[in-house]
């Protein structure tokens, strides 16, 4: 992780570690945090915070200062934005933009997530097992 990243991760945990239903997971070169296993932001190997606002807020989330879109594989991933850590740098801002994420966020409902070092629990199969023949 890169100083700009652990450093942004760690005024994040400042806001945040202490709420119900928050996890950190390590994506993106950063840190995320997560509530009830839906991401809320994060802090990337760049030094910029990924922010999810959904769909529906993503054309007022882009109107913020410092924000652009979360561009993946050459696409635009509508709903995830990126702020510019100068945008942030002041607590007051980025716990704004937390909340903005926050609002978005508390409105999924919450994942099942495995506990640490567990792989998730398969779904079983829907395929029926091969039909007996008849003994004579």
């Amino acid at each position: 992780m890169s100083p700009a990243s652990e450093e942004l991760s760690d005024r994040i945990r400042a806001l945040v570690g202490h709420r119900v239903g928050v996890t950190e997971k390590k994506m993106f070169g950063g840190v995320c945090y997560m509530l009830y296993g839906n991401m809320v932001v994060g802090s990337m190997k760049s030094g910029e915070m990924l922010m999810r606002v959904g769909p529906d807020k993503h054309a007022e989330a882009l109107k913020r200062p410092g924000t652009t879109p979360m561009i993946q594989a050459g696409k635009e991933m509508v709903g995830f934005i990126l702020v510019a850590n100068d945008a942030i740098e002041d607590d007051d801002d980025l716990k704004d933009a937390i909340e903005f994420a926050l609002s978005f966020v508390k409105t999924l409902p919450p994942k099942d997530e495995a506990p640490a070092g567990k792989a998730p629990a398969k779904k079983a199969s829907a395929k029926k097992a091969p039909a007996r023949k008849a003994r004579t």
